[in-house]
């Protein structure tokens, strides 16, 4: 049997896990990986990448830097969690504040080391990021519009820290030969941003409450739920134009079954906001939008599925 001090430090790790959200940590290493295999870098080989210790280094550093985000957020969020999410912010109060600060502190400290080790301009990407992330927890959140589009960037900022390392080594005058490469990276990016920006618009509609009671100014306490809704409608149909650019233009291989399959379900997604008027609603339309990204990102490998099979082979052969 545990003693009760044995009990009390696995809650504390528990709540530290929360607090991190160390659930999305493993999604987003495996996003920046697939994401640097097969649309950052399809020209090199996979294994190659893989074991790139630089590379390592900034998908690590990014996810480092998102659970201090993470920190940063619950620090100022306490609160508004009290109400939004009593249960959760019950399990994130075992541990302090004074230990989330600490913990925040030291995690940006490693991501500086970290980054200084690849290179200096690392180093200033990641210190305007961990800076950007405070701003936005601190000051930025609490207002309309521009809350949502900033909390959408930051999502999205460690994948451009990955294309940035594999596009500042090209030549300049090589660059036009990646056209269409970088056409496929944006069209993706721009599909995900309008994914991310309509999950955080959904979740201003599913903290209404706590959001009235401490002030924050989101787009339902500003305009209402009828106006929130109407952005949504008009963020969801322009994910047309990023899934044409992939499916109808671009080569993204297999992974345009994601796409239509993503199109059907955004179509039932639209329909049940318009009947939705409930937290608990609210909350299911969220957890859709998200498990479309995380379906997207494992659905990454449909763009070349053969890099798994020469991987398995390479497996078998060791």
């Amino acid at each position: 049997m545990l003693s009760r001090q044995h009990k009390l430090l696995i809650m504390k790790i528990a709540s530290l896990f929360s607090v991190v959200r160390g659930y999305n940590i493993p999604i987003i290493i495996i996003a920046q990986y697939l994401s640097a295999i097969f649309i950052l870098a399809p020209e090199k080989r996979a294994l190659d990448i893989v074991l790139n210790f630089n590379l390592f280094i900034l998908v690590f550093a990014s996810s480092l830097t998102i659970a201090s985000g993470y920190i940063i957020n619950n620090f100022y969020d306490s609160q508004k969690d009290l109400i939004n999410r009593p249960t959760k912010s019950m399990l994130d109060r075992l541990v302090s504040q004074k230990t989330k600060l600490n913990v925040y502190f030291a995690l940006n400290f490693i991501v500086a080391l970290m980054a200084l080790f690849v290179s200096w301009r690392v180093f200033l990407f990641f210190s305007g990021y961990i800076f950007f992330i405070w701003f936005y927890s601190h000051k930025i959140k609490k207002y309309p519009i521009i809350g949502n589009l900033t909390a959408s960037l930051l999502a999205v900022m460690p994948f451009f820290a990955i294309l940035l390392y594999f596009y500042t080594r090209i030549p300049f005058e090589e660059i036009e030969n990646y056209k269409q490469q970088l056409g496929v990276i944006f069209a993706h990016a721009s599909f995900l941003f309008l994914l991310l920006l309509i999950r955080e618009m959904i979740k201003d509609l599913e903290n209404l409450k706590g959001d009235l009671i401490n002030n924050y100014q989101t787009i339902p306490v500003v305009y209402g739920e009828s106006q929130s809704k109407k952005v949504i409608t008009l963020l969801t149909l322009l994910t047309i134009v990023p899934v044409y650019l992939l499916i109808a233009i671009y080569d993204v291989g297999y992974m345009d079954i994601y796409f239509y399959s993503s199109l059907i379900v955004l179509i039932f997604f639209l329909l049940y906001l318009w009947k939705s008027n409930a937290k608990s609603q609210f909350l299911l339309l969220h957890n859709v939008l998200k498990f479309l990204i995380v379906a997207g990102v494992f659905c990454i490998v449909l763009i070349n599925p053969s890099v798994l099979w020469h991987g398995k082979k390479l497996l078998m052969t060791v």
